[in-house]
C-alpha cells in the first residue's frame, strides 16, 4: 500500500498577506494555497514545512492524517478565549499538549492508530471540526477533556494522576465534538464517554473508577 499524507491549514481570524502566501509557495509548488488555506497531499515525499511554526505565525487550525494511523489536530486561539493555565490542566502528555506563542495559545492533539489501515482521505475533516474552535472560545471545555482522554488512550497517565474537572454535556456531543472524537479518539474511549453522567453531582470517586478501570483499554 502506498503512503498517503494529508495536510490542511486554515486561517480563520484574518487572511494571509501576499508575502505569507509567497513564503508558503516556497514550501510547496503543488499545494492549493489561498488567502485562508493551505492544502496538500504527499505520497512519496514529506512536507518540508514545520506545522508548529506555521501555526505560530500563519494559521489558526491544522489537520494532518496519514494512512498508517497518525492523526493530528492543532487549534490556535487568543488567550482571552483559551486560558493557558486551564488548558494545561487537561493537556498533560505528548498526545495532548498546549503552549503559548506571542499573543496566541496553541492546542496540539495527536493520536496513533497502531492498526493503521485508515481508508478515508483527509478532505472534509477539518471543515467538520473547525467550529470546535468557537466552542472552546465560548468556554466549552469538553474538547479539553477529550484532550485529557487522548493522554489516557496513549497510556501517558500515571496511576496517581489527578483527573481534571469533568465538564457537563459529555453525554450529548455537538457535531464538531463528535467529529473530534471520530478523528482522534478510539471507539473504546468514546464508548466509555457514555458512562459519564450529564450531571455534575456524580462523585469524583465514581468517575475515577470509570476511567481508571478502562485506562489501558483507551489505547488504540
Amino acid at each position: 500500500m502506498s503512503e498517503y499524507q494529508y495536510y490542511e491549514f486554515l486561517a480563520v481570524d484574518r487572511p494571509l498577506e501576499d508575502r505569507q502566501i509567497d513564503d508558503l509557495r516556497r514550501l510547496s509548488t503543488r499545494a492549493h494555497i489561498t488567502p485562508t488555506s493551505f492544502v496538500n497531499t504527499y505520497e512519496w515525499v514529506d512536507f518540508r514545512g514545520n506545522p508548529c511554526a506555521l501555526m505560530e505565525n500563519y494559521f489558526d487550525a491544522f489537520l494532518y492524517l496519514a494512512n498508517w494511523g497518525t492523526h493530528r489536530l492543532m487549534l490556535r486561539l487568543p488567550p482571552r478565549l483559551l486560558d493557558l493555565k486551564t488548558a494545561q490542566q487537561y493537556c498533560v502528555g505528548e498526545a495532548a499538549s498546549v503552549w503559548a506563542e506571542g499573543d496566541q495559545v496553541i492546542l496540539d492533539l495527536v493520536s496513533e492508530d497502531e492498526q493503521g489501515d485508515w481508508e478515508d482521505s483527509g478532505e472534509g475533516w477539518l471543515a467538520s471540526i473547525i467550529p470546535l474552535r468557537a466552542e472552546l472560545g465560548s468556554g466549552d471545555l469538553r474538547a479539553l477533556y477529550f484532550s485529557w482522554l487522548l493522554s489516557a488512550q496513549a497510556g501517558e497517565l500515571e496511576d496517581e494522576a489527578v483527573e481534571p474537572r469533568v465538564p457537563l454535556g459529555l453525554a450529548t456531543l455537538t457535531a464538531p465534538l463528535q467529529s473530534l472524537a471520530d478523528f482522534c479518539v478510539s471507539m473504546k474511549t468514546c464508548s466509555r464517554l457514555r458512562l459519564w453522567p450529564a450531571s455534575s453531582q456524580e462523585s469524583n470517586a465514581t468517575r475515577r473508577r470509570i476511567w481508571r478501570s478502562g485506562s489501558r483499554a483507551f489505547r488504540w
